[in-house]
């Protein structure tokens, strides 16, 4: 008896290390692509993909990211404590936490470059979650060098080869060419999933919308 194997379904993701509904989004992408494995579905492959939602935030604000809301932006502290409830609510149902409290505005740049390396290394997925964990759960600055450095060592890459990396800029042309793909598929708000280079989705939908999606293309197989 032969088995037949099946190409894994491919999926891109745009997203920001900065981007609180990309770590939603990727919680319920990953329960929906769970329940389409369970259900049979071919393998799913994922290659995430750098964008920045804002490339000059205010990093010399001494603030944390609540008074910058209020203090630069301008936002009333009601419709900024409003919404951190909710998404304190939507995230619990998902398993996250998040330190409103020691946020702060951040560059990603650094952040994304860092990322591409350990994509590099077999650790992309590994990278993003704990570069996400690490900004929205612990506070810290994903824009220090030393820091990135410190996070890379913790999933294994080796930190003088991140250091190069990072000072040298080697992945920045990847981060541009991320970008410029966005931009040609109309891309302008993240997380963004493309399903097998057919299929857009946009935002943090639920599980089920994502296991549909993934449906849709293993049934366009031939």
């Amino acid at each position: 008896m032969s088995i037949v194997m099946q190409d894994p379904i491919k999926v891109d993701i745009w997203t920001d290390v900065i981007c609180v509904w990309c770590h939603i989004g990727k919680r319920k992408f990953e329960a929906g692509r769970d329940a389409f494995l369970a259900a049979g579905g071919p393998p799913v492959e994922v290659e995430l993909h750098s964008f920045q939602l804002d490339r000059n935030p205010p990093v010399e604000y001494g603030g944390r990211y609540t008074e910058y809301l209020t203090d630069v932006a301008g936002l009333p502290a009601k419709h900024v404590r409003d919404k951190f409830t909710l998404l304190n609510k939507v995230g619990a149902e998902l398993g996250l936490t998040f330190d409103w409290d020691n946020l702060q505005p951040a560059l990603t740049l650094r952040a994304h470059q860092a990322t591409h390396f350990a994509k590099a290394h077999g650790k992309q997925a590994e990278m993003n979650d704990r570069l996400l964990a690490a900004y929205f759960e612990r506070g810290e600055d994903i824009d220090s060098l030393d820091q990135i450095i410190a996070i890379a060592s913790e999933i294994g890459l080796d930190a003088k080869a991140v250091r190069r990396s990072l000072i040298s800029e080697e992945y920045l042309p990847a981060i541009e060419a991320d970008i410029a793909r966005a931009e040609q598929f109309g891309i302008t708000s993240v997380p963004f999933f493309v399903i097998d280079g057919k299929y857009g989705v946009s935002g943090a939908q639920s599980p089920g919308i994502f296991e549909r999606a993934l449906a849709r293309a293993a049934g366009d197989r031939p």
